[in-house]
């Protein structure tokens, strides 16, 4: 099954921002496009702003004249349904209504053809409830652009229940046709990356809620620790808090209130409030001219330790010994009956430094923990918690172990993963359930969350790097700490972590 022929007149239905860049996609690319919306005018409208972008696009060197010339003598906007007849795809962008969706492609049976690609791109709604108000639901299917859709090269290709092999087969064709990066994905709340990156935001708003971290800390601490591209407060604000809210909400309910999306209490107050981010001047942060952005908490200097006992061999954190060499600390072997594959560091105070593993400091004698870092080499800011109890000489030493490797420490308070570790852990545990369900494949889920949210490591490539059983053993003892079902590893996460390629061991 290839794609459709450059020739084939594309419809998109809807005309706002997502849908002019679907039709902006599919001009460029080629086709014949036309444009409907059901109020009076706005086709007219949509296609004038889409003929400004492509103008802008031959100032920057994008296109030649001739092919504005020639992509805007290709697009027509249509002031009836019956408009779009003889084409060869509909793609539908209008409200997020089941109701009004069902009833739109209803009436498109009654104009195209039945051979017609019909495709949604919905990112909150049941591509296949949508689907099963039709007469042929087999060439029904799921394009989900991302915005803004000219310039993000994801497309979740999403199958319903009913959806025909052959028409997913060609509606991914022609999406890769059109210069994106297509991932197929069944019919599952969220599809790929409002499923798996929910745990992105949640976990950022329950560090805040537990009065762990303010937003600004939270935000740096993902950031250049992390290695994602903004925080998790920041993006909402830049999202829309009501947008980001209801797409949680969304998923929530589609999966039966499932503790695992719960949504957040802060971030529905904010939307209460009308601070929704930059859209209204004012979300978690004040976007107001001449607002000041709060500084994310940032420890005073501190003497680093003169030398620190390696106690194993620190697992994800492993290269934190060079590094700790090249600053000249000395780095102590732990006696031989004492090693073991831990994550930790004995300190001269007597206190322990230990990587993020989902237990609290409150729960030992003289322990800090430290976050885990995308690369510890150019993380540019690391953090650390400890308890009330916490010796001050212990805080001190590790703060300033760090502050000599060069990074800039965050003190936040005693919370079980503290905010990298628990954020990725959750991650790969929704991932590797979505892949275990047949929703897509490891690649695709990678590709999707690299792509679709800027994520600087796929689940699956996260994994890799922590090992299968990191984030199961991490989330068991979150559990443990927090028993109310929103930790506790899915069976596909333990299936996962017991796997190798070849199992020498029987039961």
């Amino acid at each position: 099954m290839t794609a459709l022929d450059l020739s084939s007149p594309v419809a998109v239905v809807g005309t706002g921002t997502m849908g002019q860049g679907i039709a902006q996609v599919a001009l460029v690319a080629g086709h014949p496009v036309r444009l409907y919306d059901a109020a009076p005018g706005l086709a007219r409208k949509a296609a004038d702003a889409i003929g400004s972008r492509l103008d802008r696009l031959v100032e920057k060197e994008r296109l030649t004249a001739e092919e504005r010339d020639a992509a805007r003598a290709r697009l027509t906007p249509v002031d009836d349904l019956s408009g779009l007849a003889g084409c060869t795809l509909v793609v539908e962008a209008v409200v997020e209504r089941l109701d009004v969706k069902q009833e739109l492609f209803r009436a498109l049976e009654d104009v195209v053809a039945d051979d017609c690609l019909l495709a949604t791109n919905t990112s909150s709604l049941s591509v296949t409830a949508i689907g099963g108000a039709l007469r042929v639901p087999g060439r029904f299917v799921g394009l989900h652009f991302f915005n803004p859709a000219p310039l993000l090269p994801l497309v979740e290709v999403v199958s319903g229940f009913a959806t025909d092999f052959g028409a997913a087969t060609r509606a991914y064709e022609t999406a890769r046709a059109w210069g994106k990066t297509p991932v197929a994905c069944a019919d599952t709340p969220g599809f790929i990356v409002n499923r798996v990156a929910r745990p992105f935001y949640a976990e950022a708003f329950a560090v805040y809620e537990a009065q762990g971290a303010d937003p600004a800390t939270v935000d740096a601490v993902l950031r250049e620790s992390g290695g994602f591209r903004m925080g998790a407060f920041e993006l909402t604000d830049l999202i829309g808090q009501d947008v980001n809210e209801s797409v949680t909400h969304s998923v929530w309910q589609a999966f039966f209130q499932d503790v695992r999306f719960r949504p957040s209490l802060a971030q529905r107050r904010l939307v209460e409030s009308g601070r929704l981010g930059r859209k209204t001047g004012h979300g978690w942060y004040d976007h107001r001219e001449g607002a000041e952005r709060p500084e994310p908490h940032t420890a005073e200097p501190a003497e680093p330790p003169a030398y620190v006992v390696a106690e194993g061999g620190l697992g994800p954190a492993a290269e934190l010994l060079d590094l700790i060499r090249e600053a000249g600390i000395e780095v102590r072997e732990a006696e031989e009956d004492e090693e073991d594959e831990g994550t930790r560091l004995a300190l001269p105070s007597g206190g322990q430094l230990v990587l993020a593993d989902g237990q609290l400091s409150a729960e030992f004698a003289d322990v800090v923990y430290f976050d885990l870092a995308l690369d510890y080499r150019k993380a540019t800011r690391i953090a650390l918690s400890h308890a009330g109890h916490t010796s001050s000489e212990t805080v001190a030493q590790a703060t300033g172990l760090f502050q000599a490797l060069g990074k800039k420490v965050s003190v936040i308070g005693d919370v079980p993963g503290m905010i990298v570790a628990r954020t990725v852990a959750r991650i790969i545990d929704l991932a590797v359930e979505a892949v275990a369900q047949g929703v897509a494949t490891e690649e695709d889920v990678d590709t999707a969350m690299r792509l679709g949210v800027n994520y600087p490591l796929g689940p699956f490539e996260w994994s890799r790097r922590l090992g299968r059983g990191w984030a199961g053993a991490l989330l068991d003892e979150m559990h443990e700490v927090d028993p109310c079902g929103r930790y506790a590893p899915s069976l596909a996460l333990y299936r996962y972590a017991c796997a190798t390629d070849q199992r020498e061991d029987t039961p």
